[in-house]
């Protein structure tokens, strides 16, 4: 059961947007990794939507510091995270902890002050636990994946059937001022 243990989150919630950021800051976490790919938009989508592009702005006023680190193509990646001003490590080869440790180091963090989100558990929850991060799983936006994920996801059911479902959950919202608010219940 060792496996299994590695591949559980700390959290699961439906979307980045349920992730209560104020709570993370609060258990002293200052450091986001995130993967891109159907956690933060759709699979290959080419540009960050404006409530994405919100939610990062909100991150990062509160303090985090924000890397991506996506299994995908460098040009890919880097497309899509220097227009937002982000750093990138593509391909990081998750779930070796190889690139987890250098984000790490290029945030001037510690494991135990960051978090891992992604949609996918044997890359990155497993990856993330094995760094020795805070691991978040996300339900994947979008049904479209790459050939790969989609053999992957047929072992995660296995895994998931295993994890209590995301419990109902609230969507936050920010305006301007960094207020933080309920948006609506799911």
């Amino acid at each position: 059961m060792r496996l299994l243990s590695s591949l559980k989150p700390n959290e699961y919630v439906t979307s980045i947007y349920h992730i209560d950021v104020k709570a993370l800051a609060n258990r002293g976490i200052r450091g986001i990794l995130t993967d891109l790919d159907n956690t933060l938009v759709a699979w290959n989508s080419p540009q960050a939507t404006p409530k994405l592009v919100a939610w990062l702005s909100h991150v990062k006023d509160l303090g985090f510091r924000v890397m991506i680190l996506s299994n995908n193509e460098t040009a890919r990646v880097r497309a899509f995270a220097q227009p937002l001003g982000i750093p990138c490590i593509a391909p990081a080869r998750k779930p070796r902890t190889v690139n987890f440790h250098k984000a790490l180091a290029q945030l001037n963090v510690s494991a135990g002050e960051t978090a891992m989100i992604g949609d996918q558990l044997f890359t990155d929850v497993l990856g993330g636990n094995r760094a020795g991060l805070y691991t978040i799983l996300v339900q994947p936006i979008h049904p479209k994946e790459w050939f790969g994920t989609k053999v992957n996801r047929i072992a995660e059911r296995f895994v998931l059937a295993r994890l209590p479902e995301p419990a109902r959950q609230q969507e936050y919202t920010w305006d301007d001022s960094g207020r933080e608010d309920v948006l609506r219940d799911e």
